[in-house]
């Protein structure tokens, strides 16, 4: 699994300011010792905190998934990730010829770098588009008319198949299945199964009570997966003044982890306005969270652009 879009939706351009506090802030860390060799330097680099050493990006929603077979892939949404992802993937040795891509739902930081996906543009590719909403073409095409693009869809070159999701699919032996989450006008989250491994995809989404349930349809959708990927975009006071806005408080996507037995959380869709000062405050704080509750046996991480798990 590869992550290419990590935001929910485009933050602001980096400030000058902000870069500037970042070298300052490592600059006031260095010692004489740190800059007597290349070893030395290099441990010295190792050390720094990763709000620091890097950045978590500024692309919104993408996720990539590798399976067995080679020369396809499946992506969750998008989001000015997947111009990343085409670009990845034209650079590298492996050829992919087919795209299977889930929508979650169609808010614009979800579809709008679709236009901007460089393999969508070669005749030899196929794009096979995934969602439960009957629109799912009109909606991705859509965004692709005058004045709000240059081009239309049609222009995107590759063999397009739209599939409307009713019930569960199998993709080269991975099994697929949807459930509606909390989010306004809708969000889909994606569960895939391939032998005994369980990822979940679910972004822009609200926890409720509902979600906690002990019901046959969330037991077999939540129960034990090995990887789950959240919104986590609050705190919880934040979560209490945004009520209704479709996103949720790490904390409670902590608890749900932990009720559903599930494995390893991702936290993702971070708030544009949070910097990476922020961000790795949230997972340390979630890791705070964990241990005030003695929960036991999940991992933790947080998303950034080139993250890469294996499940």
């Amino acid at each position: 699994m590869h992550f290419w879009g990590v935001r929910g939706s485009l933050p602001a351009p980096v400030a000058p300011s902000r870069v500037k506090s970042k070298i300052s802030a490592i600059v006031e860390q260095i010692t004489p010792a740190d800059l007597t060799d290349a070893e030395s330097r290099e441990k010295f680099l190792s050390g720094l905190p990763p709000w620091l050493f890097g950045t978590a990006g500024g692309n919104s929603a993408c996720v990539s998934l590798d399976f067995n077979v080679p020369d396809e892939c499946i992506v969750f949404d998008c989001g000015s990730g997947i111009r990343e992802l085409g670009m990845a993937h034209t650079g590298e040795n492996r050829k992919i010829s087919r795209y299977h891509i889930f929508l979650s739902h169609f808010h614009w930081d979800h579809i709008h770098g679709l236009p901007f996906f460089g393999p969508g543009y070669n005749p030899s590719m196929k794009l096979d588009f995934y969602s439960p909403a009957p629109e799912l073409e009109k909606f991705l095409g859509g965004q692709m008319v005058s004045p709000y693009f240059p081009i239309n869809f049609s222009a995107m070159r590759c063999a397009k198949t739209f599939h409307i999701l009713e019930k569960n699919i199998s993709i080269g032996g991975c099994n697929i299945n949807f459930k509606r989450m909390n989010h306004p006008g809708g969000s889909y989250a994606y569960r895939v199964s391939e032998g005994n491994k369980r990822f979940i995809y679910s972004t822009d989404t609200e926890l409720t009570a509902g979600d906690f349930q002990e019901t046959d349809e969330n037991a077999a959708f939540f129960m034990n997966a090995d990887l789950l990927v959240i919104d986590c975009q609050y705190t919880i006071g934040e979560a209490v003044n945004r009520n209704n806005w479709g996103h949720s408080a790490f904390s409670l996507a902590v608890d749900f982890t932990a009720k559903w037995g599930i494995k390893h959380m991702v936290m993702f869709h971070h708030d544009p306005s949070s910097d990476d000062f922020k961000l790795y405050g949230l997972l340390q704080s979630a890791k705070w969270y964990l241990e005030s509750k003695n929960i036991k046996g999940i991992e933790l991480s947080l998303a950034y652009e080139g993250l890469e798990i294996t499940i």
